[in-house]
């Protein structure tokens, strides 16, 4: 019984890791489709769409089942707690990426504005950071998680720089006004996308040191 039980929780852990990967792949291949300029992308990024809501309700009913039917304690229910929360994360970080293909279709229907440097440096950080934190769930590891959250700011400041520099080109010209919008929204997809990232590391921390920095900062 007690070798189900561990091999259920390993379960989880799989699942999580699966999902983990499903959504970094559909945000590198969006941005990769507006680097790069192809639509290809776009569509197997919508296609993954589906595996990811299909892992999200598995991974919850998995979860609920070890808590009705184990009644797991301390270590075991906070990873069974942060499994649930961090699932709800990866959720919407596909939802993000969903929401940077809608604007990519728009993107790609015109001619450039501009050479991206800015955005997919931001997603290079964002997807590091998801990484970063779905290998500190795995190995428990808190000062990874905390490392992981203080790279936050990085991804903040270039969105900043992304608005800035996008304004100068609206004040100047109207006319890329339609243009310069979408690529603002598509800074602050990746925005949100690091910031599910902190919340997966800090979902870690508490798992591992049962305790909840949400609105206090890991160092609290």
């Amino acid at each position: 019984m007690k070798k189900h039980y561990s091999e259920q929780l390993a379960g989880v852990r799989e699942l999580v890791l699966r999902m983990g990967g499903l959504v970094e792949q559909m945000t590198r291949r969006v941005v990769q489709s507006l680097v790069q300029r192809n639509l290809n992308l776009l569509a197997e990024v919508r296609a993954m769409e589906n595996q990811v809501n299909q892992l999200h309700i598995e991974i919850d009913e998995a979860c609920l089942e070890l808590i009705a039917l184990r009644q797991p304690a301390a270590a075991d229910l906070r990873f069974i707690a942060a499994a649930m929360k961090i699932n709800t994360d990866m959720e919407r970080i596909g939802d993000q990426a969903i929401n940077i293909t809608e604007h990519a279709e728009s993107l790609l229907a015109v001619p450039p504005l501009k050479p991206l440097i800015d955005i997919p440096r931001m997603a290079e950080i964002a997807q590091e950071m998801l990484k970063a934190s779905l290998d500190a769930f795995v190995n428990g590891d808190d000062e990874a998680a905390f490392e992981t959250i203080l790279r936050d700011d990085t991804v903040d400041q270039l969105k900043d720089q992304v608005f800035r520099e996008l304004l100068t080109y609206m004040m100047a010209d109207p006319s890329t006004i339609p243009r310069a919008l979408d690529l603002i929204l598509v800074s602050r997809n990746i925005e949100r996308i690091a910031d599910h990232a902190t919340n997966i590391c800090e979902d870690v921390i508490f798992m591992v040191k049962g305790k909840d920095v949400r609105h206090q900062g890991p160092l609290a």
